[in-house]
């Protein structure tokens, strides 16, 4: 089991930070599934940007399971390390420090995985947050800023002197964004040279890439990102196949009813009208992404703006399917 600080994750899948799809709705649907641990979506270290709309849901614990991981992003030591002492102020339980983000608008300010090309950079930030706060405080970084430049061991190792306290790896370089597949011999790498757990990340979609992941890297869990979306059960299938070898299989339509109800209604009441209904389009299309006629679907549930209307159109959508279910 991972260990920080006082929390023992309940199981050693860990759902990735996602900017625009890890809110606290979605973070406490696959808690409730079976994640050991749910990061929040990245808050920039920068505190006078923080008076915004995004930035106060983002900062939003109430009523959150613990453990509460916050991540920070920025590229000023002392700016990250009062990032971090604030947001412990305001419940989080976990620091996490983003040095993987590809995005553009966030590279472009030296921060996420342009990071990594300043190794002495790198080691002012994570000294300074850690010593900042009391909580665990834990990195997600990539294997390099490009396939030549390669530098995760070195950066790894920095982080364990550091004093951080667990170590996330996607499978790629910032040149690489999302494209391609993800490497993992890196990641076995970093794992072989320190002693703090590392999470594995990148492309794991199912129970079976999991394990095979863990066998070849050897980490001590994994990290699970785009696949999650439309899928808050995901983690939990991993959890239970790594444990165990049995593979639950998905929701059927009845069960992911239930679900994306209740995802709606949580949506609902933490963003409220009309916000609740504009960001509840992209999660229910997620869902029903793979289903027949899903095009169709998101076309009539896209124009909708209040929340009963919403609910009555998943009612009938999935009564629809139910009753092809039940035909086949």
């Amino acid at each position: 089991m991972i260990t920080l600080g006082r929390y023992v994750l309940s199981s050693p899948v860990v759902l990735a930070p996602m900017a625009g799809v890890t809110d606290r709705p979605f973070r406490d649907l696959c808690r409730r599934f079976g994640a050991g641990l749910a990061v929040s979506e990245m808050l920039t270290s920068d505190v006078d940007l923080w008076h915004s709309r995004k930035s106060q849901w983002r900062m939003d614990h109430r009523g959150e399971s613990a453990p509460i991981s916050v991540q920070i992003a920025g590229s000023d030591p002392e700016q990250m390390a009062e990032a971090a002492r604030i947001n412990v102020d305001n419940g989080a339980q976990i620091i996490d420090i983003n040095m993987g983000c590809p995005a553009k608008k966030v590279c472009k300010r030296a921060a996420g995985s342009a990071l990594l090309r300043d190794e002495i950079l790198v080691a002012s930030i994570l000294d300074a947050v850690v010593r900042a706060v009391s909580v665990p405080v834990t990195l997600k970084i990539r294997t390099g800023w490009s396939p030549d430049q390669r530098n995760a061991v070195r950066i790894a190792q920095i982080a364990a002197s550091s004093g951080i306290q667990l170590l996330a790896v996607h499978g790629r370089t910032r040149a690489c964004r999302f494209e391609g597949h993800a490497e993992y011999d890196t990641i076995a790498a970093v794992k072989a040279a320190v002693a703090i757990p590392v999470l594995a990340n990148g492309d794991i979609d199912s129970p079976q890439k999991a394990a095979m992941v863990l066998a070849h890297t050897r980490a001590d869990g994994v990290m699970i990102g785009r696949a999650a979306q439309g899928q808050p059960w995901l983690c939990g299938q991993i959890a239970d196949y790594l444990r165990d070898g049995t593979c639950k299989p998905a929701p059927d339509a009845h069960q992911l009813l239930s679900i994306t109800q209740d995802h709606l209604q949580q949506l609902h009441e933490f963003y409220g009208e009309p916000m609740g209904a504009r960001i509840a389009r992209k999660h229910m299309g997620w869902y029903l992404a793979h289903q027949p006629d899903a095009a169709l679907f998101r076309q009539q549930f896209n124009v909708l703006e209040k929340p009963a209307d919403q609910h009555r159109a998943l009612e009938l959508w999935f009564a629809r399917l139910t009753d092809e279910e039940q035909a086949a």
